[in-house]
């Protein structure tokens, strides 16, 4: 039996504002789509942020026996400098800038998007589409909204009639708006702009003769509207209704909005049944802006490179960091923080190299499979991670409580505890699994080199040379690493 069928999944969905039990379409399958990257520059570290949570999801779904299809989208035409209906495209943008081809700077940036989603340990995506290679697709659907009288033209462009959308359905239900009170806010004077009211949005763009990304269409050369692709591509591969759909919170309004509007105008029904949204990320306390220089590249993370950090911080510790808060809560990065989470990690992966040489016992002192339903419940309760978290280091108390006799295992339950720390860490919070190699490759080296040292403060202690002996006991702990003396001779752990 799976998984699934054993542990019920409550999630968040935004557009209710509530817990709900997550019921699948269809038995034992999910279709998730996230909304991908606009790749005309460096991925910075709050988008990775919304990607690493939900590659947490699609691990956890996996993990539950759910098969799951999972679509994120590259944006690399037809988003806007100002993510509205007027500007340049940015990638265009940055081609005239560095007089590039267009897709010279979609490869470019395509490339180091992998790269550091590699480096994270996120899982690629079912399928990763293009806006480009949805071009034919996207004018289709637009012929379809024309067609229903939810769309209009002006001189070559195309605009999504909100007004007239909802007169039947209403626009704004996700991010809460009221069209009378954003009509009542517009300032826009009509003569401004070529659409009829100022909520209208743009489904296709006549392209202007200096616009360098253009397609033919049957109104004219021109591009699409930022958010048409997402309804374009989601409903291709998952279907016009599908599970779950996610992004960062800042793309709620207007383009999550819009895309439920595009849905139920082409095909007559809500296209989504769950929607996610993972919060922001701050650095220091402050939202994270390059205009500002309040911003960290992930890289500048892993080199230290940076001037905000103390020291370089490998991926994984970054990756648990921003697994100790729940996705839809916001996020404050400083030194401190990522400090206590190195600590933290390093705490279970020794915990864990510890449990792989515990002894087994005829009977259990300690309740695992309570302790194994905790992390259950936690990661049921709309993938609460920080709880996860705290229950595996519950896991390593009872570790060390084995391991120094105050309690006892048997086997089976040896090896579901060594199983579920290690699912849970690894499968599920994704944190690289870099634990085997705590016990063989690099450790080898500093299991040999911790040997000599603790046979030279011996030799020291049998001389009674107590200041070479405390010496290398102090130096050692401030560096991270505890001896421990007992009856069976001196052994070491780290911080």
């Amino acid at each position: 039996m799976a998984l699934y069928n054993k542990q019920q999944l409550r999630l968040y969905n935004s557009i209710d504002g509530e817990k709900q039990v997550f019921k699948p379409i269809h038995e034992g399958r999910i279709g998730m789509y996230v909304c991908g990257p606009t790749v005309y520059s460096n991925v910075h570290l709050g988008n990775c942020r919304t990607f690493i949570s939900f590659d947490m999801i699609y691990r956890y779904l996996s993990h539950l026996g759910y098969k799951v299809r999972y679509v994120r989208n590259i944006t690399d035409a037809g988003h806007l400098t100002d993510d509205a209906d007027a500007g340049e495209d940015k990638i265009s943008k940055k081609a005239r800038l560095e007089q590039l081809e267009p897709m010279e700077v979609v490869q470019q940036y395509t490339l180091d998007f992998h790269n550091v989603m590699k480096r994270f340990n996120c899982h690629p995506p079912s399928i990763e589409p293009t806006a480009t290679g949805h071009i034919v697709e996207q004018i289709e659907i637009i012929k379809t909204i024309l067609d229903k009288g939810y769309a209009y033209e002006r001189n070559g462009s195309i605009y999504f009639d909100v007004l007239k959308f909802n007169e039947d359905h209403h626009y704004g239900k996700l991010s809460g708006r009221n069209l009378e009170d954003m009509i009542a806010n517009t300032r826009e004077l009509a003569s401004q702009s070529e659409k009829e009211n100022a909520q209208d949005f743009a489904l296709w763009k006549k392209a202007s003769p200096e616009h360098i990304m253009r397609w033919p269409s049957p109104w004219g050369d021109g591009f699409p509207g930022w958010h048409l692709e997402c309804t374009v591509m989601s409903s291709k591969y998952l279907g016009e209704t599908f599970d779950i759909h996610g992004g960062g919170m800042d793309l709620k309004f207007p383009h999550h909005e819009c895309e439920i509007a595009q849905g139920e105008a082409a095909h007559g029904h809500s296209p989504v049944n769950y929607w996610l949204h993972a919060n922001m990320l701050t650095l220091e306390g402050k939202k994270m802006s390059k205009s500002t220089g309040n911003s960290i590249l992930p890289e500048e993370l892993f080199t230290g490179d940076n001037d905000f950090m103390e020291k370089p911080f490998s991926p994984a510790v970054i990756r648990f960091f921003m697994m100790q808060a729940h996705y839809r809560s916001i996020l404050d990065f400083s030194n401190d923080a990522i400090l206590a989470a190195e600590k933290g990690l390093h705490r279970l992966q020794e915990g864990i190299k510890v449990l792989q040489q515990l002894p087994a016992s005829k009977e259990s002192s300690v309740d695992i499979n309570k302790w194994v339903q905790d992390c259950y419940n936690a990661m049921n309760d709309d993938f609460n991670t920080p709880i996860l978290i705290a229950e595996l280091f519950e896991g390593v108390k009872i570790i060390h409580a084995i391991k120094d006799g105050n309690e006892t295992i048997t086997a089976a339950d040896l090896k579901l505890l060594e199983e579920k720390m290690t699912a849970f860490l690894i499968d599920v919070l994704g944190i690289e699994n870099n634990i085997a190699a705590a016990t063989t490759g690099a450790s080898k080296h500093i299991d040999a080199a911790m040997k000599l040292i603790i046979d030279l403060r011996a030799t020291a202690r049998a001389r009674k040379d107590w200041e070479t002996s405390d010496k290398i006991r102090d130096e050692l702990a401030a560096a991270g690493i505890q001896l421990k003396d007992g009856a069976d001779g001196t052994t070491f752990t780290t911080n």
